[in-house]
């Protein structure tokens, strides 16, 4: 980095400087971002869902081991489910999609990096 570089952000394989944001062992110009967007893939409910319905189905039938089994999994799987972040860059030549993560409060900081970045550039 050049000493007229400025840097916003150095943390779990992202830079973000005035100049470059490097992601993934890919650089983008910054001169070329014109904006940059936050989006949420939220993971599909409706496998846990029928399944802890299926399970509600067998306990009311008699089927208390079963029907507590699969509403137990439902649950399980319910849980873990986790939504993804996107980092999306706007540039000339259309939309990218940077970065993803699991990690809401690392999306926001990369995000509030690459708004200081184009701000900081004018």
């Amino acid at each position: 980095m050049s000493t007229d570089e400025k840097l916003f952000l150095d943390q779990n394989g992202v830079s973000i400087s005035n100049s470059r944001f490097i992601v993934n062992k890919q650089t983008y110009a910054m001169n070329g971002v014109t904006s940059v967007k936050q989006a949420e893939n939220k993971p599909s409910r409706l496998g846990p869902i029928i399944c802890a319905l299926a399970g509600i189905i067998a306990l009311t039938n008699g089927k208390l081991v079963i029907g507590g089994a699969i509403v137990a999994i439902a649950i399980v799987w319910l849980t873990l489910q986790k939504s993804i972040f996107l980092v999306i860059l706007h540039t000339a030549s259309g939309e990218v999609q940077a970065l993803k993560s699991t990690d809401r409060k690392f999306i926001d900081s990369v995000i509030n990096a690459l708004n200081d970045s184009i701000v900081h550039r004018g």
